[in-house]
């Protein structure tokens, strides 16, 4: 009798184990067909539901891990030979491979004369069965040819569809079907210590993993400040080894999901020395869902100025800043999100939609995964009592409407339609101010300054900045603006290589 109840207990155990396992893997099937799109996971997941790899207090096994990550991580090579306007001056360019060694040792002169095609590479990361590649902006930045060659030695030749320089992502396309693919993991479930993989073609290789820990989050670096006015920027850092051909690649977690896009390494030598950063999943996951359904990011704020991490202590001591609890709010804008809300100068923001933040980049990145419109919880301490509030974001404007893809955003300027008055006082039907000269194709490849008042596009006026902005949507490769200088005699003429 004894032995009978003994087998009954082991075979209900094991029926019990058997479906909570089941269970789990119907789970996490459902959950990665929610978060892409609905498709099966691919077959590079072959037997990866069923390892242990990420189980608590279990020896770690990246076997697994690797060979589901290896196959969807691809080699992309990139032919940069065009000529830039640059009004027959020689202008720095940073080389695409600048913003890996956190500094600009790597620089170059270029000519105003077409130099020999130049060549260079990276890492991509495929998301879909049917072709779609994250990757770094700055792997492909000024690409006039961009190959893709998988694991297995096939190429394709590859189609921008869109880059964002604000988080160094851009996204490619090749024709194909039935490719393996990653799936995105939660990047707000990293944890500090946990094991990760980095998968990419450093220095040329064939397909490298390396493997370490996750050893801080949240970092700045001010790399992609360079690039644009709007950087996001809150880096996973790891000591997974990278080098120079990992950018772009996968950051993975033991369970083989996308955890980062790796992008960066801090090195006084320009290379490896220790520590390596990728862009959180959760940020690129909402850059390319943008990319892919507006042709430009949406980018959301919250309306207010705060005090970065990286102020200095005298600055803090003034400001009364305490520690531990949260980003302190300088300033709340008028016609901003937060206007309204309740919350004032010297609050602290301590969550947003209910994600405890501390610092500004980890406010940025929760901010970063809405569009303006969308409605947010955001919590906050004042005199040590915590309260809540709702704030729609808006968008740069100020207003809540999502922004569809305008040529405009490229050229890096603030414009303004020219007033009237003024436009007759200068003699003509109207025109384009440019305000404010930022990062962008204008400051790249002229030497316009502040205030220029751009009145033709390739030979045909333009009035207000809604015909400007028509002139500019044609597809054209290349535009010339043509303009004056208010109280200077004389028009001046500045050619655009559009990208």
């Amino acid at each position: 009798m004894k032995l009978k109840q003994i087998l009954l207990m082991v075979l209900v155990s094991g029926l019990t184990t058997s479906a909570v396992l089941y269970g789990y893997g119907r789970y996490f099937r459902k959950e990665a067909l929610i978060q892409q799109g609905g498709q099966m996971p691919p077959s590079n997941y072959v037997g990866m539901f069923d390892s242990n790899a990420g189980t608590p207090g279990q020896y770690v096994d990246f076997q697994q891990a690797a060979q589901t990550a290896t196959p969807a991580v691809v080699h992309i090579t990139t032919v940069i030979g065009k000529s830039q306007a640059n009004n027959n001056l020689p202008k720095m360019r940073s080389n695409p491979f600048a913003d890996i060694f956190g500094d600009d040792f790597f620089r170059e002169f270029e000519s105003p004369f077409r130099q020999a095609p130049q060549r260079a590479s990276g890492s991509g990361v495929i998301v879909s069965e049917d072709g779609y590649i994250i990757t770094n902006n700055h792997v492909i930045d000024e690409a006039d040819e961009i190959k893709v060659t998988l694991n297995n030695k096939k190429s394709y030749d590859a189609k921008l569809i869109g880059r964002d320089p604000s988080s160094d992502l851009a996204l490619l396309k090749i024709e194909a079907k039935g490719m393996p693919f990653l799936l995105y993991g939660n990047s707000d479930n990293v944890k500090i210590g946990q094991w990760v993989l980095a998968v990419g073609y450093p220095l040329n290789l064939e397909t490298t993993v390396t493997a370490g820990i996750v050893s801080a989050k949240a970092r700045t670096l001010g790399l992609n400040a360079k690039k644009s006015n709007t950087p996001i920027e809150s880096f996973i850092q790891t000591d997974a080894a990278v080098n120079q051909g990992n950018s772009g690649g996968a950051l993975v977690n033991a369970n083989g999901e996308l955890v980062g896009i790796v992008s960066a390494i801090a090195s006084p030598t320009g290379a490896y020395a220790g520590y390596s950063y990728a862009i959180p999943v959760n940020i690129a996951k909402k850059i390319i869902n943008d990319l892919l359904e507006f042709g430009t990011v949406q980018r959301a704020y919250l309306g207010i100025s705060y005090l970065p991490e990286t102020a200095p202590d005298a600055e803090r001591e003034k400001l009364g800043f305490k520690e531990g609890q949260g980003v302190m709010v300088l300033d709340v804008a008028k016609d901003g999100a937060m206007s309204g809300s309740g919350i004032q100068k010297g609050d602290y923001i301590s969550k947003v939609n209910g994600v405890k933040v501390t610092t500004g980049s980890e406010m940025v990145e929760q901010v970063a995964g809405y569009k303006p419109g969308d409605k947010i919880t955001v919590n906050y301490i004042r005199n040590g009592k915590e309260y809540s509030t709702q704030v729609t974001l808006k968008n740069k404007s100020g207003s809540y409407d999502v922004v569809r893809n305008s040529a405009l955003e490229t050229f890096g300027a603030e414009f303004e339609t020219l007033d009237a008055k003024k436009a007759r006082d200068y003699g003509v039907r109207g025109g384009v101010v440019v305000k404010r000269i930022g990062k962008g194709l204008i400051d790249e490849q002229t030497r316009m300054r502040d205030g220029f008042v751009i009145y033709k596009v390739d030979g045909k006026e333009v009035k207000t900045i809604e015909e400007f902005n028509a002139a500019l949507s044609k597809g054209q490769k290349r535009v010339m603006l043509e303009g004056f200088y208010p109280g200077y005699d004389g028009a001046y003429q500045y050619p655009i290589e559009m990208e």
